[in-house]
């Protein structure tokens, strides 16, 4: 992991030309993105929030496996921070306060609206998107797209609207499309299959089980097969395999998303993102 300055220095001296993107891992769904009029943050956990929560029950079980490759002051330089849904590994109420002190705007779930707020985030700073109904970021040329994704039920409320979001972002002339905590569900592909392909996807590969979910009531995500079929039936083109690296009782070996990929969608580019690594994406 590079140093904390390092990466900073790196952030704002890389130019982005044409047809690409920076990205930088956060680690677990975590990804900072630059642009050519704007930095922006998705699913940034830069705290160790969860195993604050969960000490109780856990001890140290939760505690992160790697320092943060940032602190949240450090992107009060992002003009947005996206939140694809309220869980604390997704909306992190310790980094999101400090990051959005300078300005930033929130975008995210109406169910992470009263958090937002908790935090002296005003009203006015939060975009709550409708699903499917593309949107252009103010003050930028992102054309940003909220999926219904499903964690592991797609939920729905009246007054505050899917609860669980993904973001297909379309910026600079490329597609990125991070799904946000998800599994499959009658209808996803086809909804998917209506939306321009993307070049970059950012999916959760952890897969799910009995024990992590009757014991550490934790909630699973996408079985590295169903990660390869799905990338292949829709014909994306990089995957990077998220939600597997900060909270290490809630992983599995790399080595079954490789496996698996190898097997089923050996046509395919995947990319292990590592925390405060660059993967500069040109088209």
């Amino acid at each position: 992991m590079p140093a904390r300055q390092d990466l900073i220095n790196r952030i704002e001296d890389t130019p982005i030309i044409p047809g690409s993107l920076g990205l930088w891992g956060l680690g677990q769904m975590g990804l900072l993105v630059k642009g050519p009029d704007a930095i922006i943050a998705i699913d940034p956990c830069l705290s160790d929030i969860v195993q604050e929560l969960t000490q109780e029950q856990y001890g140290s079980l939760m505690a992160r496996a790697f320092p943060p490759p940032l602190l949240p002051g450090d992107l009060t330089r992002a003009r947005y921070l996206l939140c694809t849904h309220e869980h604390p590994d997704h909306l992190d109420p310790h980094t999101i306060g400090p990051a959005a002190a300078e300005g930033a705007q929130v975008v995210t779930s109406g169910w992470g609206v009263e958090t937002l707020t908790g935090l002296g985030i005003s009203r006015e700073r939060i975009i709550v998107p409708e699903t499917l109904a593309p949107l252009t970021l103010p003050g930028t040329d992102i054309r940003l797209t909220a999926v219904p994704a499903a964690h592991y039920e797609v939920e729905h409320d009246a007054g505050k609207g899917h609860r669980w979001l993904g973001f297909l972002l379309e910026w600079n002339g490329v597609t990125l499309f991070h799904t946000g905590d998800t599994v499959l569900y009658p209808g996803y592909m086809d909804t998917l299959r209506d939306l321009p392909t993307p070049d970059v996807v950012m999916l959760p590969v952890n897969g799910r089980d009995f024990f992590r979910e009757s014991v550490l009531n934790l909630t699973g995500t996408l079985l590295p097969a169903e990660a390869a079929l799905l990338a292949r039936e829709l014909g994306w083109g990089v995957v990077i395999p998220g939600h597997n690296d900060l909270y290490r009782p809630n992983t599995i070996p790399n080595a079954q998303i490789v496996d698996a990929f190898e097997r089923l969608a050996p046509e395919l580019r995947f990319k292990f993102l590592q925390p405060g690594e660059l993967y500069y994406f040109v088209k």
